[in-house]
């Protein structure tokens, strides 16, 4: 490797030692996801749409079998389940590490299939773990902004893209609109726009921050 090379994503390279949060990177695969499977039983996603009057323009973009990267803007909490409203497929999501330091939550997050991601330090075992949920041909949901808070980082982060590249999945542009709110006051959006087909290469700086502008531009671009 060259010097100022990022590093390689491999996607069946073995997990990540422990954080010092206590995350066990093997927990996504051996966990039972009984809170997905009760959600679905549950028809969370029929109930969430009738409750916040959510309208999807575009569902048709997101391919029904096979590995792909739904990328979004994020400004709330719930928008997870929002997004999950785009497809009847389930989507598999990272979530911060510093959530796992909580029983409960990290029980939560276990029992929904969601794995955990270090923030900030380029986490190569959330990413292995990523990429071999993409190679076993499931469905990620990212929002690479990295948080919703309204203050916060503005700038999309690469990793998405980088994991589109390592392994020549595409991108699939989403844009939610009027997600900041808990109490239903007005109709949510999720707009879908056309997959972003993505040649796999290597993951090069360059080539993850021009795929990155690319993926924000797709979803900036779209109205309602």
């Amino acid at each position: 490797m060259r010097a100022g090379d990022p590093p390689r994503i491999r996607p069946r390279a073995p997990a990540a030692p422990g954080l010092n949060t206590g995350v066990r990177r093997d927990v996504a695969k051996t966990s039972g996801v009984v809170l997905w499977e009760l959600s679905e039983r549950l028809r969370l996603r029929q109930l969430l749409t009738r409750l916040y009057s959510v309208e999807v323009r575009g569902a048709e973009h997101v391919p029904l079998t096979g590995p792909c990267i739904l990328v979004a803007n994020h400004e709330s909490l719930i928008d997870p389940w929002i997004l999950s409203i785009a497809t009847p497929r389930r989507v598999r999501f990272m979530a911060k590490a510093e959530l796992w330091r909580y029983p409960g939550i990290r029980w939560a997050m276990e029992a929904y299939g969601t794995f955990p991601i270090e923030r900030g330090n380029g986490d190569t075992g959330a990413m292995s773990r990523a990429g071999e949920l993409l190679a076993a041909g499931e469905l990620l949901g990212m929002f690479p902004r990295g948080t919703s808070k309204p203050a916060g980082n503005r700038v999309w982060h690469r990793g998405a893209a980088r994991l589109a590249l390592a392994h020549g999945v595409p991108l699939v542009p989403i844009r939610l609109v009027a997600t900041r709110q808990l109490a239903a006051r007005r109709p949510m959006r999720v707009l879908v726009g056309n997959a972003i087909e993505v040649a796999q290469e290597r993951p090069t700086i360059a080539a993850a921050r021009a795929l990155t502008a690319r993926a924000k531009a797709a979803v900036e671009a779209l109205a309602w």
